[in-house]
């Protein structure tokens, strides 16, 4: 087993120049300039590793990541333990519990996306998370660099899905732009998610935001409302109903295809449109707690799941795309995996400030129609 040496310090310099270093402030404040101290890991890692993330990731062990990350990560590590811990309410609870100075019981959290962590920033005067900068990550440098989302380098993302609209070419033909969701051929067709609690649902609502401004994508909505899109609070659920053939298109991800061919099921009903030549990225990500009792051993899972070996597998069973350059996917994957010519996403800073204006006006107009 490797032997990582950190460094810590207050001094900001020396703390970006080496590599695998972590900088911490002292408890009371006191100028520490010339004090440095180092902390130097065991030469293997030891205990239980507890791992906060969303239901799906776990729930099905003959097909989800989790039971293969977890057997992957403990026979690299033969003195520890990794518990799945589902969070029923995804990041809000972790930050309900820093609210109330309650326990945080996790080391990681894993399922993080840029809305979830301007969220949590708003709403607590410390940040939930830590710095990934205080390890040295071995493959760190292979994450694209488009989907990097967070400016303060406490999440990394592991694996990124595009918003698409998934459709049944035997019932609709497929919408070139968002225009065309509101006129007569689509009217009764789409399926779509609350915006304030579906992550895809808020991404799509995003998205339009991104076509229309905010000052237009309201007055878009109420197209779709005219055009009786239903919305639904989950997309699970929606994707339930478009599956029973309710209606024939959904928001849903462009890797939708990966999924149907797996279980053969009729491509027909499974094809991905793009509208406008465009997908909304929604990468995952991933950081430590900032009250883990076990931040290098966190740091240490988070740099596995950016491995070749676990990029190349996460990917595959949990249906979406890998984050860096280096995974080995194979050809059924990249045949089935759609990315759309044009990205469209928002950075943390222009999400700051304006994200919970945005879906709260939505809210209030549109959802509640």
């Amino acid at each position: 087993m490797r032997r990582r040496t950190f460094l810590t310090a207050s001094v900001g310099a020396a703390s970006t120049a080496l590599a695998g270093c972590i900088t911490q402030d002292n408890d009371d404040g006191a100028d520490d300039d010339d004090e440095e101290s180092t902390l130097t890991t065991p030469e293997s890692f030891d205990g239980t590793l507890t791992v906060a993330t969303y239901e799906s990731f776990v729930d099905a062990p003959s097909s989800s990541p989790g039971e293969w990350v977890k057997e992957e990560f403990e026979s690299m590590h033969d003195g520890v333990t990794l518990e799945w811990q589902i969070a029923e309410n995804s990041v809000t609870e972790f930050v309900q519990r820093a609210q109330r100075d309650a326990e945080i019981d996790a080391d990681v959290y894993l399922g993080l996306n840029v809305d979830d962590l301007v969220i949590a920033d708003r709403e607590l005067d410390e940040s939930l998370f830590v710095s990934a900068d205080r390890y040295g990550f071995e493959n760190r440098s292979a994450i694209k660099d488009d989907l990097l989302f967070d400016p303060q380098s406490r999440a990394l993302p592991y694996d990124t899905g595009y918003i698409s609209l998934v459709y049944d070419e035997n019932e609709v033909d497929e919408p070139e732009t968002f225009d065309d969701l509101t006129t007569d051929p689509y009217e009764g067709t789409l399926l779509a998610q609350n915006a304030q609690s579906s992550d895809p649902g808020r991404a799509f609502m995003l998205w339009t935001v991104d076509q229309f401004d905010e000052d237009g994508y309201l007055d878009y909505w109420q197209e779709l409302v005219d055009n009786d899109v239903r919305i639904f609070s989950s997309w699970g659920d929606s994707y339930d109903a478009y599956s029973a053939e309710e209606r024939p298109m959904v928001v849903s991800y462009s890797t939708d295809q990966v999924y149907a061919n797996r279980y053969d099921q009729d491509m027909s009903r499974h094809q991905v449109a793009f509208p406008n030549g465009q997908g909304y990225a929604n990468p995952e990500g991933m950081a430590v707690f900032e009250a883990s009792d076990s931040p290098a051993l966190g740091f240490e899972f988070m740099d596995f799941m950016l491995s070749q070996s676990a990029q190349s597998e996460v990917a595959v069973r949990n249906v979406q795309l890998p984050s860096t350059d280096h995974a080995d996917l194979d050809e059924e994957f990249d045949q089935y995996a759609h990315v759309p010519d044009e990205t469209v996403i928002f950075s943390y800073d222009q999400l700051q400030g304006n994200l919970n204006d945005w879906v709260d006006d939505w809210a209030r107009e549109i959802a509640g129609n």
